[in-house]
């Protein structure tokens, strides 16, 4: 499927059906699953080419991900899940990530494990997000992106383009902790050795970031600086903690 980028068709990444069926919650179903697309990944987007100067040189990335609505057995569809590498210039962080729900909704399913022992999970957060939201994926925590609804969610990120995105160990345990079943409970996943309670939350507006709910992050291009905390973390730990403390 094209998407329509200003004046452009781009043509998307595809993730396919088949290629969740190692984080997939209800295993009989997919063994039978449609070859169908999961998802669509349009990467490395820009409507003028200043705007892909400035992003190139603050090295930061924007993308487009559409999610059509879709059962995948008792789970409602998602994406395959992800950690970011450690941050070269301070290894007690991993490289940040900031996305937007342009359409539809979608529910971010955060988890932070202990450094050397991804099987224990210490914290996880699901950020129920609807249109004109702003989520922002705070260091050292993996994440998966949940459409539970029958509309078809379209969302935007920022991240640094410096990295590769890390699957392993989403694919290693089958999946993140928690699953999302289509009646809206959250299944666990039995693989992981520690599995806290999870938080529920709705996302909150950090303005002195320029994360507010009336201004869209492709808008942030014209402001490189303001995004500073997506390539340096370690300089913004402030901002981080009590992200997730009940408000």
């Amino acid at each position: 499927m094209k998407l329509l980028f200003d004046d452009r068709l781009v043509e998307p990444n595809v993730r396919w059906l088949e290629d969740l069926r190692d984080v997939a919650y209800d295993t009989s179903w997919m063994n039978t699953a449609p070859h169908v697309e999961a998802y669509f990944m349009y990467r490395d987007l820009y409507l003028i080419p200043e705007h892909r100067n400035v992003l190139v040189a603050h090295d930061l990335r924007y993308d487009i991900t559409v999610i059509p609505p879709l059962k995948m057995g008792r789970e409602y569809v998602k994406t395959l899940g992800h950690y970011h590498p450690h941050v070269v210039a301070d290894a007690r962080y991993t490289y940040p990530e900031l996305y937007e729900v342009l359409e539809g909704e979608a529910h971010y399913l955060l988890q932070r494990p202990r450094r050397e022992h991804i099987e224990r999970v210490d914290d996880v957060v699901v950020l129920q997000a609807r249109q004109g939201d702003k989520v922002l994926v705070p260091p050292n925590y993996g994440h998966v992106t949940i459409n539970p609804s029958e509309k078809t969610l379209k969302m935007a990120n920022l991240v640094c383009r410096s990295f590769t995105s890390i699957y392993e160990p989403y694919k290693l345990l089958h999946g993140a902790v928690y699953y999302e079943s289509v009646d809206g409970t959250f299944l666990q996943n039995r693989l992981y050795a520690q599995t806290p309670d999870i938080k529920l939350r709705r996302p909150v507006e950090v303005p002195e970031l320029g994360l507010t709910k009336e201004r869209a992050i492709y808008d942030l291009i014209e402001h490189p600086r303001q995004l500073e905390f997506l390539v340096a973390p370690q300089k913004y730990a402030s901002f981080f903690n009590g992200l997730f403390d009940q408000r």
